[in-house]
């Protein structure tokens, strides 16, 4: 098979009544191994669809559905291996994010190894987002899927619809589990196993036929009560209390302050409940945190055994962060709502731009390989890079640039959703919407490049202080 090419990610999870305005929220940062891997924001036609699909990494072929469904999708740029469509919202208003890493352990493995031919991170939204009308038909279909093929990795994938939000995490090569996110409820999830406590007999669980028989036939239960996934198919290694726990933890503390745990608990919650509603700014904030108030924030004031102990979220592996939103209370033309950053989290903002639409604006869509500031993927990492030179003295700039930007982004977001119900062609009104979206993200990002840049000379090392 060819090297498999692992994610690196961290997962936010939002019922419709533990948002801000009902709609359920799914979001992702989409993390790799390189600081850099160029992303691209596309709409994907019925006809391009593949009918025969065949992955690079595995080399799967699989026969697709006829009549999928039109839907945004976010490939790499360069498709060396592969598409990883990484998320997008289909034309029924269906979102999905695939996916985020998590781990798993021997026992699990030594009964239902990982398939080298199977299906993985770089093929599952393409094979399971056209071909859905429901979160639920999607951990369905995707189950199946996983049942017929089997996978070579350990995944977790988010769905959601205006109704509800699924979290699915696989087991071993052909098993899997999902849970239906309690509407009132949150969800932190990084890079591990992360559902805990399940019931194999509500109707808000959905897995394998056999898994509690496989449970139980093979042993593999270590708790005397109950059924916690997380320690029957998970790991609680060292790693974990450095890599993934502290991000649970502290995604945790940001939206349930009152919250008593350790930060490197092998126990956190999976369900959480807020201590507020939840907005599109608190998401975010969360998907670009590196434990700020914290000694552990690697721009912060600790030690330098401190600032290096903990994997921050935010990192210089964001590739691109996606919260994928589907409205209630609007009509159905504009429920979903792609919202969109590429690179590093530090120095970006996210567009919210409408999935209804049959094309996407070229400074979102078009990166390549090569360098070009005229490019938002490019853009946002140059920011980022220039920030991280000497955050303290960057990040006022970003802050304003930050409250400036959302609020003109939520003002054109107003004034379309005002006006789409008088246009008679919806598709055309919200591509023209979402080009005014990106042109006012790119401009904004430019100039708080161009801020930094002049503000930032007067404080470069090489200087002398008598001049001619």
């Amino acid at each position: 098979m060819t090297k498999r090419v692992k994610g690196s990610c961290t997962t936010v999870l939002v019922g419709k009544k533990a948002s801000i305005d009902g709609s359920t929220i799914i979001s992702r940062n989409d993390d790799g191994h390189e600081a850099l891997d160029p992303q691209r924001f596309v709409v994907v036609q019925p006809e391009e669809q593949p009918k025969n699909y065949q992955a690079v990494i595995s080399g799967v072929k699989i026969e697709l559905p006829d009549n999928p469904l039109r839907y945004t999708s976010m490939p790499n740029s360069i498709l060396t291996n592969g598409i990883w469509p990484a998320a997008g919202i289909n034309s029924e208003n269906v979102a999905m994010s695939a996916t985020e890493t998590i781990t798993t352990n021997p026992r699990i493995q030594g009964i239902d190894p990982y398939v080298d031919g199977g299906i993985g991170e770089e093929d599952i939204v393409t094979l399971v987002l056209p071909y859905i009308h429901s979160a639920r038909e999607g951990v369905e279909r995707l189950g199946a899927l996983l049942k017929e093929f089997g996978t070579y990795e350990p995944n977790g994938i988010a769905f959601s619809d205006k109704e509800e939000v699924w979290w699915l995490e696989t087991i071993g090569g052909h098993h899997w589990a999902a849970v239906r996110i309690p509407d009132d409820a949150y969800v932190v999830a990084p890079n591990r196993m992360n559902i805990d406590t399940f019931d194999f007999d509500s109707a808000d669980t959905l897995c394998s036929a056999d898994l509690k028989d496989l449970i139980e036939e093979n042993h593999l239960n270590p708790d005397f009560e109950g059924y916690n996934l997380r320690h029957i198919f998970g790991s609680a290694s060292i790693k974990d209390t450095v890599y993934n726990n502290p991000r649970a933890w502290y995604g945790q503390k940001y939206f349930t302050p009152d919250a008593e745990h350790d930060m490197m608990d092998q126990d956190l919650p999976f369900i959480c409940r807020a201590n507020r509603k939840i907005s599109i700014e608190d998401v975010k904030f969360v998907l670009s945190s590196h434990f700020e108030n914290t000694k552990f924030d690697p721009y912060g004031d600790g030690t330098e055994n401190e600032k290096t102990l903990i994997r921050p979220i935010g990192i210089n592996r964001n590739h691109n962060v996606h919260i994928l939103q589907i409205r209630n209370g609007v009509a159905d033309e504009i429920a979903g709502v792609h919202w969109l950053a590429y690179g590093a989290n530090t120095f970006n903002t996210v567009v919210p731009f409408y999935a209804n639409v049959n094309d996407t604006p070229a400074c979102y869509k078009d990166a390549t390989g090569t360098f070009d500031l005229n490019n938002m993927y490019w853009l946002s990492c140059a920011t980022a890079l220039l920030g991280d030179t000497d955050y303290n003295f960057y990040v006022d700039f970003r802050n304003t640039f930050e409250l400036e930007a959302m609020s003109a982004y939520h003002r054109i977001q107003n004034e379309t959703d005002k006006a789409v119900a008088d246009q008679k062609d919806v598709q055309k009104f919200l591509e023209a919407a979402n080009e005014k979206l990106a042109t006012e993200s790119l401009t904004r990002q430019t100039k708080l490049f161009g801020d930094m840049v002049i503000s930032g000379s007067e404080h470069m090392k090489l200087r002398y202080n008598l001049n001619d």
